[in-house]
């Protein structure tokens, strides 16, 4: 049964330290995205340290953390919007940073991989948590600016992880996790002072339990085939397992969810028609965001011999024009609407990609053949990835805030494990540059299309809340 408050709406919340909160909620969730990415650059130190251990089992390390992340993302959301966000947003950032510490002490490959498992159990509570506490806390005329820096942090954690795992893995691959401890004690502790409370404007039953376990089954089926599809082969029966698994669990979540009074994801939420398409437009433009950036790191590295520090630093270029150009794309979203303006981003970002596919060759130049498609991708980031969560939350209920981020960041999560099948599926094992180089422009051109199909679902995704505005 759910209880519905009647009444006069609630007023919007005072906060006294808007910045701090934001500044909290934005650092806790980079540090979260910011674990999906470190860990690759510190893969080959972490294998020479646990001899024996298979490449097989050794992918277990980076599949386990995005698989789980990307289930869990949503039963999560649902649970915190119903029993509080800043509960879960402590409890999801203790259990990371406890995790973080637990990989850093791990002896062997599987209990490593055990510890990232828990990893994405903390990430996956306090990601959510931590935009619902954004757009249920701040004032309303700083909400729009707020969710697009805090999908900032998401997007610059994203390609500055493999520049900050390179620095840390000189000292050693221990330190790419013990770095998240200091850090997030400080966050629990501030959040526990500065964070609000915000009040709950619905109380309802426990979301549906079965529904939830259907989804983390299926959206984990679906992700294990995405991660595994190159190594195992698109055709292994243990990848036709996953599809099928995926697809059962799928249809059973969609009856349970209509019959439960709870949903995890209510059907209300998916007709509102910003929310719909932004997953859409999230999911296409999350699938060239997470290819081209592999892509750009295996380039540097394997063909023009880039150390791993060295490639870092020339992956974090990019990201560098994201914060600018978000705050540009804020200005220009009083006047320009907002599907036009993730639009204009998807573009660039394909753009960007197509522009290295045309400059690089055996030879390196980062200044003239790499770098200016790199910045003019950075530019489409800053364009698209924070609008396309504003928009997707400026229409939702208040007490579905966090459940909506949830859905959202699943899709962007799912995207990205596309992404990076994709690249894997195209690349392939060539060894002769020739053949190298051709597939990587395959790559490009191909992440570069999906790109432009990103830009034609944005322009659908301008929510009534901005069109009001604007009225």
């Amino acid at each position: 049964m759910t209880v519905t408050r009647s009444g006069p709406a609630t007023p919007a919340p005072t906060v006294a330290r808007p910045n701090l909160v934001l500044l909290i909620l934005s650092g806790a969730a980079f540090m979260a995205s910011l674990d999906v990415f470190i860990v690759n650059v510190a893969f080959d130190d972490i294998g020479a340290d646990f001899t024996g251990a298979t490449l097989s089992q050794m992918s277990w390390i980076l599949n386990a953390y995005a698989i789980l992340y990307a289930a869990l993302l949503v039963p999560a959301g649902r649970i915190v919007d119903r029993y509080g966000r800043k509960g879960g947003f402590l409890l999801g950032l203790a259990i990371f940073t406890a995790a973080s510490a637990a990989c850093a002490a791990a002896q062997g490959v599987w209990w490593l991989v055990a510890f990232r498992a828990l990893q994405a159990l903390g990430a996956a509570i306090l990601t959510p948590a931590s935009l619902g506490l954004v757009v249920a806390t701040l004032p309303p005329e700083r909400r729009a600016r707020s969710v697009r820096i805090w999908a900032a942090t998401g997007a610059l954690a994203a390609a500055f992880g493999p520049a900050v795992g390179g620095l840390l893995v000189e000292a050693s691959w221990r330190w790419v996790f013990l770095v998240n401890v200091p850090v997030g004690v400080a966050a629990i502790l501030a959040g526990a002072i500065v964070l609000s409370r915000p009040e709950n404007i619905s109380a309802s039953g426990f979301p549906d339990a079965l529904g939830a376990l259907l989804l983390v089954v299926s959206v984990g089926a679906l992700t294990l085939g995405l991660v595994q599809g190159s190594e195992w082969g698109w055709t292994d029966a243990r990848i036709t397992g996953a599809w099928i698994v995926a697809g059962v669990a799928l249809v059973g979540f969609v009856l349970s969810s209509a019959r439960h009074p709870e949903p995890v994801i209510s059907p209300a939420l998916l007709r509102i028609r910003a929310f719909s398409v932004a997953n859409v437009t999230m999911l296409l433009f999350s699938i060239p965001f997470a290819g081209a950036l592999l892509a750009n790191i295996l380039w540097l590295q394997q063909v023009w011999g880039f150390s791993p520090i060295a490639t870092g630093l020339a992956v974090s270029t990019g990201p560098l024009m994201v914060p600018i150009f978000a705050a540009v794309s804020h200005r220009l979203s009083d006047r320009v609407p907002v599907g036009r303006l993730v639009a204009f981003g998807c573009v660039l970002f394909g753009l960007g990609s197509a522009l290295i596919a045309l400059s690089v060759d055996a030879t390196p130049d980062f200044v003239t053949e790499f770098l200016p498609g790199w910045l003019i991708g950075g530019v489409g980031v800053g364009f698209a990835l924070p609008s396309i969560l504003s928009s997707a939350t400026a229409d939702l209920p208040a007490d579905q805030a966090a459940t909506g981020s949830a859905v959202v960041n699943m899709s962007r999560q799912i995207g990205m494990s596309l992404g990076v099948s994709l690249l894997v599926a195209i690349i392939g094992t060539s060894a002769v540059y020739a053949d190298v180089h051709d597939s990587f422009l395959t790559a490009w051109w191909v992440l570069a299309g999906i790109a432009a199909l990103g830009a034609i679902s944005a322009l659908g995704m301008t929510p009534r809340a901005v069109l009001k505005s604007a009225a």
